[in-house]
């Protein structure tokens, strides 16, 4: 009753965050890894998700490591989900790390330093550790609360515990006591075998983080400040010399994850000279990279490659394309949507909002779920209605009728450069008559 009850309070206290992707809970592939057209919060790219399938396969077979995946594709074509999609089909078991490619320069150390440590933070290690556990019946418990002045006398007591074939006595310290009492230990059934056993523990960390615990005194605190700096090598390959010795002994096995780097055309040319020499190590995870980027420069360089991507690094990739989505898969989207942040919508407000989403974004239709439910708030409806969609849809401007109203305004603005090609802008003012039409 008292673990339903603290169940209860957690439930009732926990802060739930709703993301862009919160709604994703994996690949929604079947036992053959083909894709279900609607499955854990994936919707349609039935290519590219039967492609992650495999690359999921990979990882999870762990004998292969260095290998690189590109998923590229146009702006709203769910290239993180896919990629989220991967990191919830893998579990807590293998590490996930997720930056963007921005990140490296924005961090207080080297680029190259910055790279080291997301490699090695989705680089797992299990620890085997054999500990003995003590399994039985509590028989009685006697505990010595002796009354003291500061506290400075610490409470001793003695237990027995027994099984099906054994019964033994033991004395308990006062760390022990504090548990029993905490976990309020009463009189349970008898497991079977011996009180005393040995049980093999796992301990899960990845190697990152063992190097940041060994870089410094108490080093164990800059895990939860963040401020970890620079790592120095000698460090590292102390630790890897270590690894290497537990995994000969059994002691240790190596988890290689998944590291994503996202828009990873922020990256400039020494970024991805090193990242060729990173793929080539032994432990090096699976890395998996996106871009909405088509034929464009090379940051750092003057040359232009597919992507923004060198090609001797496009040459060990991978790639998964993803394409745009159809009106029905936009619909289905912003259904799940609609669940997911807990908003009421009428079909009238679902076709109008489908509409807005295949003539402007399918992030922008997103955005106006919460909004209209917060017009519908406000004139004390439940259901939101086609009049709170247009009522937001005006309020607030895509990236077409933005345009439009700078071409318009442009004068106004400072260090205004004329524009061209209108060509896209004016194509708003027929993208809001079309939207509002139902």
């Amino acid at each position: 009753m008292a673990e339903l009850r603290l169940s209860e309070t957690r439930d009732l206290t926990r802060i739930e965050r709703i993301g862009a992707h919160s709604h994703i809970r994996g690949l929604g592939l079947d036992s053959v890894l083909e894709p279900r057209a609607v499955s854990e919060g994936m919707v349609g790219q039935i290519k590219a998700r039967k492609a992650a399938g495999v690359t999921l396969e990979l990882i999870r077979d762990g004998k292969i490591s260095g290998r690189a995946i590109l998923i590229a594709g146009q702006p709203g074509t769910g290239k993180t989900a896919i990629a989220m999609g991967i990191a919830k089909s893998l579990g807590q078991e293998t590490p996930f790390t997720m930056i963007a490619g921005s990140e490296i320069f924005s961090l207080e150390m080297s680029k190259t330093e910055a790279l080291t440590q997301a490699f090695r933070k989705a680089i797992g290690v299990r620890i085997k550790e054999e500990t003995d556990v003590l399994e039985g019946e509590v028989v009685t418990i006697s505990i010595n609360r002796p009354a003291s002045s500061g506290g400075s006398v610490k409470k001793t007591g003695k237990i027995t515990m027994k099984t099906t074939d054994m019964e033994s006595n033991f004395d308990l310290g006062w760390k022990l006591i504090e548990a029993l009492d905490k976990e309020k230990v009463q009189s349970g059934d008898c497991p079977e075998g011996e009180l005393e056993k040995r049980k093999e523990v796992l301990h899960s960390v990845t190697l990152h983080e063992i190097d940041v615990i060994n870089s410094r005194t108490q080093g164990y605190l800059a895990l939860f400040t963040g401020d970890t700096g620079e790592i120095r090598s000698e460090t590292r390959e102390q630790i890897d010399t270590k690894v290497a010795e537990w995994r000969e002994e059994g002691k240790a096995e190596i988890v290689p994850g998944v590291l994503f780097i996202d828009e990873v055309h922020m990256l400039d040319i020494e970024c991805f000279s090193f990242l060729n020499r990173a793929l080539e190590n032994d432990m090096s995870p699976i890395l998996v990279v996106a871009t909405n980027r088509g034929m464009t420069t090379i940051r750092g360089t003057n040359q232009i490659s597919a992507h923004g991507i060198p090609i001797d690094f496009l040459d060990r990739l991978l790639i998964i394309t993803t394409q745009p989505y159809t009106q029905d898969e936009i619909r289905k989207i912003l259904e799940i949507r609609c669940q997911e942040e807990d908003v009421e919508m009428n079909e009238e407000a679902k076709q109008l909002l489908t509409l807005i989403g295949c003539n402007t974004s399918l992030r922008y239709a997103i955005h106006l779920i919460n909004a209209a439910a917060l017009a519908c708030l406000k004139r004390k409806g439940k259901v939101v209605e086609i009049q709170d969609i247009e009522r937001v849809y005006r309020l607030f401007l895509d990236i077409k009728r933005s345009m439009q109203y700078l071409v318009e305004h442009e004068s106004q603005y400072m260090f205004s450069v004329p524009i061209k090609n209108t060509e896209e802008a004016t194509a708003g003012e027929e993208t809001e008559h079309e939207a509002m039409k139902v």
